[in-house]
């Protein structure tokens, strides 16, 4: 059974992402796959729209296949993960930028490679199921896929905070955040597939849709708001700590202080140009170094391999990561910047 089923139904271009057991984790494969089909149905008539969704009912996607890139970096190998990571985003574009409808089905976890393929469609739907996060900074990198443009448009300045901290979202916080525009009840996802295959026309979507519970963060965003308004991490520590908010500093001091750091300066970067190409390839510029001269290879040991939950960073305290080094993870690249023509 292939890991992404990809086919016509009735007016619909459908891509099942076939790996249940794996939690629909997404491999390079699986990636070209989806540029394929939608480089074949852009210009495609008998295609009105896009229908996403994941096998099982545990994940869409809760991320990318990262064991390989594991091991061909500890071999030394860096241009494996740069060249799945330039395929990858390539495709996260076409997906941001698709002329027709994408209805997405995002059940249980959509994190990280996830977000990249379901939240970047028009019409992103949600359950009571639903949990969406950014977490690559608890495994060295940051907000990628690009993640960084959807949390930095999140209200306020809860992008921030979800980016550093890696919260996860339920239903009603990830349509408040702009990560889905939808809530449909599960028993109404099989026949709604089944309308908008056999109509072509996304108003089915709206006439499915209800209110979303109510979520936790729209309450918390005047605080939050307040607290991550500074220019860097160690301002918005600074904030925490002079508050005695001790959870939000223990959530962001389990993950890399490198990632974290660059993290707040990446969502600042791209809040102030809006553009998806613009935030992919700043994401680029750190993926790029993170298995080599970052926390990615230590993160994925802690969290993947071993399991051990105890990565040993490069810094010891967020407060060790200087400004030129911040700056380094996120210089331009030169001839290997991202590039979005196919290579």
């Amino acid at each position: 059974m292939s890991d992404i089923e990809i086919r016509k139904e009735g007016f619909a271009g459908r891509i099942t992402l076939n790996r249940p057991k794996a939690l629909n984790a997404l491999t390079w494969e699986m990636c070209l796959a989806i540029e394929r089909a939608l480089d074949d149905w852009a210009d495609d008539d008998a295609v009105r729209l896009l229908v996403i969704d994941g096998a099982g009912e545990r994940a869409f996607c809760a991320g990318g296949d990262i064991a390989e890139m594991y091991a061909s970096g500890r071999r030394g190998d860096f241009e494996y993960g740069r060249r799945f990571w330039r395929d990858e985003y390539r495709m996260n574009a076409k997906l941001f930028e698709f002329s027709k409808p994408v209805v997405s089905f995002l059940q249980g976890f959509t994190m990280g490679g996830g977000v990249g393929v379901g939240c970047h469609g028009s019409h992103r739907i949600v359950d009571g199921s639903s949990q969406i996060a950014m977490p690559e900074c608890g495994i060295g990198l940051i907000p990628d896929v690009g993640g960084s443009l959807l949390l930095a448009r999140a209200p306020g300045r809860l992008g921030e905070y979800l980016g550093v901290t890696c919260a996860r979202m339920g239903p009603g916080d990830a349509v408040y955040c702009g990560f889905a525009d939808y809530f449909v009840a599960p028993d109404q996802w099989d026949s709604l597939k089944e309308a908008l295959c056999k109509t072509g026309d996304p108003a089915a979507v709206d006439a499915a849709a209800s209110p979303p519970p109510e979520g936790v963060l729209a309450p918390m965003q005047e605080a939050i708001g307040h607290a991550f308004a500074g220019e860097s991490l160690r301002d918005i520590l600074t904030v925490l700590e002079h508050e005695g908010d001790r959870e939000t500093i223990a959530l962001i001091e389990k993950n890399s202080p490198l990632s974290t750091s660059c993290a707040i300066e990446l969502i600042h970067r791209v809040r102030a140009r809006d553009d998806i190409r613009h935030a992919l390839t700043q994401e680029f510029r750190f993926t790029a170094r993170a298995a080599e001269q970052g926390d990615f290879l230590e993160g994925i040991r802690a969290a993947i391999i071993d399991r051990d939950r105890a990565p040993k960073w490069k810094h010891e305290n967020i407060r060790d990561v200087s400004g030129p080094e911040i700056t380094a993870m996120l210089m331009p690249l030169g001839a290997d910047e991202l590039r979005f023509e196919e290579e």
